[in-house]
C-alpha cells in the first residue's frame, strides 16, 4: 500500500490543488496526510473529494496557520482514535492483511514554546496501544546537526530532546531516498538553507509487519517541503531474521569506524 504525507503550505490556490491532483494521479496512494492546508473544514473537504478521497478527516486552520487533513480511498478501513491541531491518529485495516496498524500524522510546532506539548502528545499516543505503529509528517525538528545545511546551527539541546522522545516512544527512523530536505530561500546574501524536517518513524512491530517498508522523498514545486511517499509491502524478499537497520547515532560514537 502507498501512503502520502505532505506539508503543502496552503491549498488556497488552484495551482496548488492541481499539483496535488497530479501527484495523486501519478502515485495513486490509498491514504494521504496533508499538513498546513490553511483552509477551513468545508473548503478542505471539497479539495479532498476533488482528489478522489471520498473518506477523510479535516482539522481546520487557525486563521492562516495550520490545518490538517487525512483522506483515504474506499478499499481500506480507517478508524479515528484522536486528533488535534498537531496530529491525526488512526487505525488502518488493509484488504488482505489481518492485522490492523496504527498511523499518526504529525505536525511538529515551528515554535519552541509548543514543542514540549507536541513531544508529550507523541509520548502519550505511544502508551495508548500496542499496534504496529507508523508516524509520519513534518516534525519541524531534526535529530542531528548534519541534517541542516546552511544558516545558524541548531541548538543541541533541542535535537537531544527530539532524539530522547523518539527513543522513549520506541520509534526508529525509516530512512529516506530522493531529495530529503526542506528548502528555505532567502536572505540578502541569497543563501539557501536545507533541513530534514519531514520524515517517517516506525516501531519494531511495523517494521516486522512491513519488512520492505520504505520512504521516498518526491520532488516538489508548489511547496518548499518534499512529499513523503511511504511504501509498505506484506511480503519480504528475505526469510528468517528481520532485515538489518542502520542507526545513524552509531556514527556519533568514538569507536565507530
Amino acid at each position: 500500500m502507498k501512503s502520502l504525507s505532505w506539508n503543502v503550505r496552503g491549498l488556497g490556490s488552484s495551482r496548488a490543488v492541481r499539483r496535488l491532483r497530479h501527484l495523486m494521479k501519478q502515485q495513486n496512494p490509498r491514504m494521504v496526510f496533508l499538513i498546513e492546508t490553511k483552509l477551513d473544514k468545508k473548503r478542505m473537504e471539497k479539495v479532498r473529494r476533488s482528489c478522489g478521497l471520498l473518506n477523510g478527516i479535516e482539522v481546520k486552520a487557525e486563521g492562516t496557520r495550520g490545518g490538517l487533513c487525512l483522506g483515504w480511498k474506499e478499499d481500506i478501513v480507517v478508524t479515528l482514535r484522536s486528533y488535534s491541531k498537531w496530529h491525526v491518529d488512526v487505525l488502518v485495516k488493509e484488504n488482505g492483511l489481518q492485522e490492523e496498524w496504527q498511523f499518526t500524522g504529525l505536525y511538529g510546532s515551528p515554535y519552541l514554546r509548543d514543542q514540549d506539548v507536541v513531544w508529550n502528545l507523541l509520548k502519550r499516543i505511544s502508551q495508548e496501544g500496542n499496534y504496529p505503529w507508523l508516524v509520519a509528517g513534518d516534525f519541524n525538528e531534526f535529530m542531528f546537526s548534519f541534517e541542516k545545511k546552511g544558516g545558524n546551527p541548531r541548538d543541541q539541546k533541542r535535537m537531544e530532546v527530539f532524539r530522547e522522545t523518539i527513543e522513549e516512544c520506541n520509534l526508529m527512523d525509516i530512512g529516506f531516498s530522493g531529495v530529503w530536505y526542506t528548502w528555505e530561500r532567502g536572505n540578502l546574501l541569497e543563501t539557501n538553507i536545507r533541513e530534514r524536517l519531514d520524515r517517517g518513524l516506525a516501531n519494531e512491530k511495523w517494521l516486522n509487519l512491513f519488512p520492505l517498508g520504505n520512504i521516498h522523498h518526491l520532488p516538489y514545486s508548489t511547496s518548499d517541503h518534499c512529499p513523503l511517499l511511504i511504501n509498505s509491502d506484506k511480503v519480504s524478499r528475505f526469510s528468517g531474521d528481520r532485515n538489518f537497520y542502520f542507526e545513524v547515532w552509531w556514527t556519533m560514537e568514538d569507536s565507530f569506524e
